[in-house]
């Protein structure tokens, strides 16, 4: 099968990217290298099923003959991390809306079928109970920049769904749950790497808040396999589901992780307020965590790699490469 990636320089795409081609299948990836590196798929690039095109999926004329060679298209091309959507609203705009709209109408034109990597970040602020797929969205005001994430990909979603139902595109659409792991950056807010960046270099590891918050961390290689087996089931076209991890840590845990699994640290924790952060205004979660009852129903996957393992792995990752 020929498989098209957008996005695929990226953390995730490259993950992707990897497992597919032990698979047997010829891999196109588009990547516009706006938060992806070439550094992450470097060693692909001479394989004979591979073909990286640096272009942009806004641009039809970039994208339109790569979609009408391909048999299924993975889209993970985005505008990424809280960080830059707050200092790239216009340019996190085109990409999120514009570009997924290119990617939906072309797939849709050529009946393909299609995976769309969706976020968490639709259902905005709730209290605390697992989130399942038919939750109401609870969005910010307008004038506070960190609802554009989630109100894009919302738009995105219904753009994709409307397509399948009236145009019959095979779409299945993912709402990842902070997933995590080597190669991902802490460049545009990513906490994970960033608090053991900040571990190695022995710097205070920033927690914004009063590191009360909850997530749920996952993998990145439990990720890919929760996605590979969702767009290899027939059952999920048409479906929103959860991809994440059930388990829940404070950042503050977060934080005394790193610090426990980082040798020699000698970093402390410090507490900035969100406002001298991100300006005033800014709103977070208290918790997020998924219901992944659906995922279970269709796939049976569990994640099989826990907080440490995702600790230790970026850390092990960054000595490698710094």
């Amino acid at each position: 099968m020929h498989i098209l990636v957008t996005g695929g320089a990226g953390f995730i795409g490259s993950h992707l990217v990897r497992q597919l081609l032990p698979r047997g299948h010829v891999v196109t990836v588009i990547d516009n290298l706006s938060t992806g590196s070439i550094s992450n798929i470097e060693e692909l690039l001479a394989g004979p099923n591979f073909t990286f095109v640096e272009g942009d999926v806004c641009r039809a004329d970039d994208l339109a003959p790569l979609m009408a060679q391909a048999d299924f298209c993975y889209h993970l091309a985005a505008a990424v991390g809280v960080k830059r959507i707050m200092e790239q609203p216009l340019a996190s705009l085109e990409a999120l809306v514009h570009g997924t709209a290119t990617v939906i109408e072309l797939a849709s034109e050529h009946k393909m079928p299609m995976f769309f990597a969706s976020t968490s970040e639709v259902y905005g602020k709730h209290d605390a109970h697992a989130l399942a797929e038919d939750a109401p969205s609870v969005i910010g005001p307008v004038k506070n920049w960190r609802w554009l994430y989630a109100c894009s990909k919302m738009l995105d979603e219904f753009w994709a769904l409307a397509h399948y139902h009236e145009k019959g595109l095979p779409v299945t659409i993912a709402r990842f749950f902070n997933v995590s792991g080597p190669r991902q950056t802490g460049r545009w807010g990513m906490v994970v790497p960033t608090f053991v960046q900040q571990a190695m270099k022995n710097e205070p590891i920033t927690v914004y808040g009063d590191g009360t918050q909850r997530r749920c961390f996952m993998h990145v290689e439990d990720c890919i396999e929760a996605v590979l087996r969702l767009a290899d089931n027939p059952a999920a076209v048409g479906q929103i589901v959860n991809i994440g991890s059930p388990h829940e840590y404070s950042i503050k845990q977060l934080a005394e992780k790193v610090r426990e699994l980082v040798p020699g640290t000698t970093s402390e924790i410090e507490y900035i307020a969100y406002e001298d952060a991100y300006g005033p205004g800014f709103e977070d979660m208290l918790q997020r965590r998924p219901d992944t009852t659906v995922l279970n129903e269709l796939t049976g996957f569990q994640p099989q790699k826990d907080l440490d393992a995702i600790v230790a792995d970026i850390r092990d990752y960054l000595t490698e490469t710094t």
